[in-house]
């Protein structure tokens, strides 16, 4: 069996609020209540449990998906009236990359976790 990551826990102001963020964002499962989780399925094998926390620090999630995927959340993202950029230096700049002969874009989510979603995987060099 291949490992897989089965869930993280993603550290929050309102847990609520943001797991329907991501839900109605990138068109996640909302699964709701699990302990004291709110927990969202991002597909068969991950799910991100969403946690209320005081203070954390800010931290950064990369979903890779499909060129419609990413039509169809870009959009959302357009109508939301989130800023979004090309890097994570320049999550403002409202423009998208095309690295590695993709598309990329880089957001903050009511938390301030840096949120990336790409269509094509890093080339990283072999070693």
């Amino acid at each position: 069996m291949a490992i897989t990551l089965n869930h993280t826990i993603v550290p929050c102001i309102d847990k609520t609020r943001s797991a329907k963020f991501y839900s109605q964002l990138f068109g996640f499962e909302y699964i709701g209540a699990f302990s004291h989780f709110i927990v969202v399925r991002v597909n068969d094998t991950l799910s991100l449990d969403f946690d209320n926390k005081e203070k954390f620090e800010a931290l950064h999630y990369a979903f890779k998906v499909s060129e419609q995927e990413f039509d169809e959340i870009f959009t959302r993202l357009q109508a939301e009236q989130v800023p979004y950029g090309s890097g994570p230096g320049n999550a403002g700049d409202m423009a998208i990359n095309h690295n590695y002969g993709g598309r990329g874009v880089y957001f903050r989510d009511p938390n301030g976790h840096l949120l990336e979603m790409l269509t094509a995987d890093y080339v990283i060099p072999p070693q």
